[in-house]
């Protein structure tokens, strides 16, 4: 395979990986990462280099559109990005004094438990707590079209919210995978929020993550610009198709699909570093 056909079928994969990305909240990084390392052979840590240019593509190119569609909240976003910027820089810190079997291991791993807690089912938040007043002040709330027309929220357990954002970001600079599927399962399960204002706050979110950590990458060499730009550009297209999807699609369906994709590619991910193909 030359050159030119390479990048070809690199793109072709990035679209695909892109389109689930943005209709999930992913970022389209959880699935690269595992397709460049385990389908194309590529080293495990420019694999991440370029998932992590994607990753910034993927946040441009959706979040815009659900911004403009009235799914993300801006407000929400904003404040959980001091979390994950400074765990992506810790995250990103850390990868030089790990070793790729056991990024790879720890990648799987945060992959099935992701699809665990995606398919529990969400408890009802009742009563007045503290960290609802704590949201109430920060007016961390909003609404979201509905079929019955605008639907109301409000965060709840906004510390735990934060401090799983802290983990997401270092997982984020570890894996480079945006670490969407954290994101969404911190704001779904954890602080209440709709699961499609989950998904699309996650896609505003994570550019910003990425970009923290995508420059110490960059410093240490591992981004390379003939892999991360027809990633880059597939996962851009695909994210831009995947936005205007999400606007009819079943939320139901999106968290099967979501759960089914990452548990494949958890288990793949597991079994290649444990046998050291990875």
């Amino acid at each position: 395979m030359n050159t030119a056909e390479f990048s070809g079928v690199i793109f072709v994969s990035s679209v695909l990986a892109g389109l689930l990305g943005a209709l999930t909240g992913l970022g389209g990084g959880v699935v690269i990462v595992p397709l460049l390392t385990l389908l194309f052979h590529v080293d495990i840590r420019y694999a991440i280099g370029a998932s992590l240019v994607s990753v910034i593509a993927t946040s441009s190119g959706a979040a815009a559109a659900y911004v403009r569609e009235g799914y993300s909240n801006i407000r929400i976003g904003m404040f959980l990005e001091i979390a994950t910027t400074l765990g992506a820089i810790f995250g990103a810190y850390l990868t030089a004094r790990v070793s790729t079997h056991a990024i790879g291991i720890v990648f799987g791993l945060v992959l099935l438990y992701s699809a665990a807690a995606s398919l529990k089912k969400k408890h009802t938040l009742s009563g007045t707590s503290r960290t609802g007043m704590l949201a109430e002040r920060l007016r961390l709330k909003g609404s979201f079209p509905g079929m019955d027309g605008p639907e109301e929220y409000v965060a709840q357990r906004v510390p735990a919210g934060f401090g799983l954002m802290f983990t997401a970001g270092t997982l984020s600079g570890l894996l480079g995978i945006g670490s969407g599927a954290v994101k969404v399962l911190a704001m779904d399960q954890a602080m209440g929020l709709p699961f499609k204002v989950s998904t699309t706050t996650s896609n505003f979110m994570i550019g910003v993550t990425a970009a923290a950590s995508a420059g110490i990458y960059l410093s240490r060499g591992y981004i390379s610009p003939g892999l991360a730009m027809p990633v880059m550009l597939g996962v851009l297209a695909g994210s831009l198709t995947g936005a205007k999807l999400l606007v009819h699609a079943n939320v139901r369906t999106l968290r099967m699909v979501f759960a089914l994709v990452i548990v494949a590619l958890g288990i793949e991910m597991i079994v290649n570093s444990i046998t050291g193909r990875l």
